[in-house]
């Protein structure tokens, strides 16, 4: 089994729920008491937060390398970031590392791929929605995307900042959420991303009648099936 390297804390509730799949899918799949090797590196979410806020996001890059560098020199066989938006600085925070980086855009663009679907809407914080860094990943494996309103997209990245990261589950905003995918769907969305780790302690597939592609969940099992691999 290889040492799957987390970089997380962005937010911690989230990271919280890659070590519960993590470890729950190596168990389904070998049995026993067989859990997930793997090494975690925790940052501090409120210097994230500060320097995403401040337009700083080379700054962001160097907290994230020394991150990477470290969790590479712990031992770690690849890496995984447990956050959407912080694959904006992709490039750099993995500079003078040796280790591969599996990508969360690219594994959901994959199990989109495997349902045959062309028009995927697209949640997630401001910066995931409304920048390329993300968007053009999913566009790149032929893929349709279509994001909410600038209105409901801010609507969206509030919820997810100021109660989601927080640990705060409220059934108003899941109806928001909602609200928001019913008006996507009238455009024609075939599924759903939930491109921030956190959405998905707040919608659940029970919740939409499209397909859910949670990007923690396919994140998580991706990188056990890496893991698992020879």
């Amino acid at each position: 089994m290889k040492t799957i390297g987390l970089i997380g804390g962005m937010s911690w509730e989230s990271t919280a729920e890659y070590y519960r799949i993590l470890n729950e899918e190596v168990k389904n799949r070998l049995g026993g008491f067989n859990s997930a090797k793997c090494i975690l590196w925790s940052v501090n979410f409120n210097e994230i937060e500060f320097y995403q806020k401040t337009n700083e996001w080379e700054k962001c890059g160097e907290v994230l390398n020394n991150a990477a560098i470290n969790i590479e020199k712990a031992g770690a066989d690849f890496l995984i970031l447990c956050t959407n938006t912080m694959h904006k600085v992709s490039d750099q925070f993995m500079k003078g590392v040796g280790i591969p980086l599996l990508h969360i855009a690219d594994m959901t663009a994959e199990e989109i791929q495997k349902d045959n679907l062309k028009k995927i809407g697209l949640l997630g914080t401001k910066y995931t929605m409304a920048e390329n860094f993300y968007l053009s990943k999913i566009k790149e494996k032929g893929l349709d995307v279509i994001v909410p309103a600038e209105k409901d997209q801010d609507a969206v990245n509030s919820i997810i900042y100021d109660e989601l990261c927080k640990g705060e589950i409220k059934d108003d905003s899941r109806s928001k959420f909602i609200e928001v995918i019913n008006k996507m769907m009238s455009e024609g969305i075939e599924g759903i991303i939930l491109g921030c780790t956190e959405i998905g302690l707040l919608i659940k597939q029970e919740n939409i009648s499209i397909k859910v592609f949670d990007t923690t969940i396919i994140h998580a099992k991706k990188a056990v099936e890496y893991a698992l691999s020879y």
